[in-house]
């Protein structure tokens, strides 16, 4: 939590604070980063952006103290705020005061004056508490000492450090939403602020794990009252849907033997479900979708999105080389992307557009789509025969990259293939590729003329025909398509539609579960509750 090496450069500043207070969402609840111009009185000046403080008043009597507020209140998802000052010149008389303060205090006033408002004043070492009257907490401070406020939002306290060493607990009960404020009275005196930008002086690291580990315990000991077993049910409940949705099977069944359980599913449904799920894992998308059409007949062709998708994908394995349309050892699944042979989009099957197309360029997406009426008013409807003519200068050659030429970590991976490996790297492969991208670009015109624009498919349809226009996909801007990682979801996908029609959640009861643990430490942070920011679901997963 404690910031790490100085640095002078803006963005990195930013990302320093950042990172001291993980769970806040600045989009919601903006971090204190400087000083504010327009909330403070007329005695202080701002300077070095608005992180240096001076006094420019007369400085005879209290009426003439001056205040600045930050730009923001302290986010309760903090859960431990701590900023530093640094006394540059204790001036005349070194009458400062730092602390925090709600909006709408009077800002010719020391903090600490004035109702919710809290400070340390250095001249006489006294705390300051919503009142004129202080009382004896610290030492004092003066030119060169540096002074840590830390506020902590889970039991509402603040302390103080002077010179790295913790003073001990200054106000009890504070109100919410206060602000870093820092006071000054007398002519010469000037500060600098360290709102994270820099490394501070006090280890808070310390408290941060003090606090943390506080946490976890309080949640780890909480009583549960499960006297007629109904907490242990539901949970061996949630255990199992779960194992059973993600298809492990002999795991499932030796989890309700073991419990006594019964599943809504047949044993052959998950197997068939995971065999389905091994296919899509491995890129091998042709044969997953002819899987899926003879287990589950009528599934994807109520789902044309889906269908859609799971075809996109199957045109990157096909890059790739990892589909079995163009591995020859591989048994051969059907490569229209239609439904079955017998739908037709725009007036001819695709698979017969397919057949008459796939031997030669002429025959391609531009003369059967205009000759049909289908893709003239699709936006990417020349992206086919764009990636031809890219193609003909570099993959559809057979180029590859040289020995000597630095490979991506992809390339290394099991699941995927070298640049050599391509099945674009011969005229045959590449054919069969953009002919299949032929009838997907068809299909992708009939159900936007069915269903209307779908913002998702035009971009996964552009992004796989991207792919064609370099002679090293892997190195590409839509070289991340080619990672294994990327069927995961589509994997999910499929896998939640399956379990839907047959009247079962799309989504495992755990995932909810944690879904709403989420949720609940989001709504803590809303409602002022700073122990969110030391609890933590993927803690507690591991």
């Amino acid at each position: 939590m404690a910031a790490g090496s100085s640095s002078t450069d803006s963005n990195q500043q930013v990302d320093r604070i950042s990172s001291l207070y993980p769970k806040v969402d600045e989009s919601e609840t903006p971090l204190p980063r400087c000083w504010s111009p327009k909330d403070k009185f007329t005695f202080i000046g701002l300077s070095q952006n608005n992180l240096r403080v001076h006094y420019k008043g007369v400085g005879k009597t209290h009426k003439d103290a001056a205040s600045v507020r930050a730009t923001h209140p302290i986010p309760p998802a903090c859960g431990l705020y701590y900023f530093e000052v640094r006394i540059v010149s204790k001036g005349r008389d070194g009458y400062m005061g730092i602390g925090l303060s709600a909006q709408g205090v009077n800002m010719n006033r020391l903090p600490g004056w004035e109702k919710n408002s809290y400070g340390f004043h250095g001249d006489d070492g006294h705390s300051f508490c919503s009142s004129g009257t202080g009382k004896p907490y610290g030492p004092t401070f003066t030119t060169g000492d540096i002074i840590g406020c830390g506020l902590n939002l889970i039991d509402n306290t603040c302390f103080y450090t002077k010179n790295g060493v913790n003073l001990g607990i200054a106000f009890r009960d504070l109100p919410s939403n206060l602000y870093p404020t820092v006071g000054l009275q007398t002519p010469g005196e000037v500060v600098d602020a360290n709102f994270g930008q820099l490394p501070f002086i006090y280890n808070i690291d310390e408290e941060i794990k003090e606090i943390h580990s506080n946490t976890r315990q309080s949640i780890e000991r909480h009583p549960i009252c499960d006297k007629e077993g109904q907490w242990q049910s539901t949970i061996q409940k949630i255990v199992s849907t779960y194992l059973r949705h993600h298809g492990y099977c002999a795991t499932a069944e030796a989890f309700d033997r073991s419990t006594g359980q019964t599943s809504p599913e047949e044993l052959a449904s998950i197997k068939n479900r995971q065999r389905i799920q091994k296919l899509v894992l491995a890129g091998r998308m042709g044969e997953a979708i002819e899987m899926t059409q003879a287990l589950y007949p009528g599934l994807l062709e109520r789902d044309q999105n889906l269908l859609f998708v799971l075809k996109c994908r199957q045109f990157v394995e096909m890059v790739s080389g990892n589909d079995s349309e163009v591995r020859p050892s591989a048994h051969s699944p059907r490569s229209s992307p239609n439904v079955s042979p017998t739908h037709s989009y725009g007036g001819a099957s695709v698979s017969s557009v397919g057949a008459s197309s796939s031997g030669s360029a002429s025959n391609g997406l531009v003369s059967n789509g205009v000759d049909n009426g289908i893709v003239e008013d699709d936006d990417a409807a020349m992206e086919v025969e764009d990636v031809e003519e890219s193609s003909n200068g570099s993959i559809l050659n057979g180029d590859t990259m040289p020995d000597d030429q630095p490979h991506s970590p992809r390339k290394s991976s099991s699941e995927a293939c070298s640049p050599r490996q391509l099945c674009c790297g011969n005229r045959s492969s590449l054919e069969k590729v953009l002919s299949f991208g032929r009838d997907l670009q068809n299909m992708s015109v009939q159900l936007r003329r069915e269903h209307g624009k779908n913002e998702s498919n035009k971009k996964a349809l552009q992004d796989a025909f991207s792919l064609l226009a370099y002679s090293d996909p892997w190195s590409s801007p839509v070289g991340y398509l080619l990672d294994p990682v990327q069927r995961e979801p589509i994997c999910s996908a499929l896998n939640s539609a399956i379990l839907e029609s047959h009247n079962m959640p799309r989504q495992p009861p755990l995932d909810l579960v944690l879904g709403q643990a989420q949720e609940c430490l989001k709504l803590m942070s809303k409602v002022g509750l700073g122990a969110c920011a030391f609890a933590s679901v993927e803690e507690f997963l591991q």
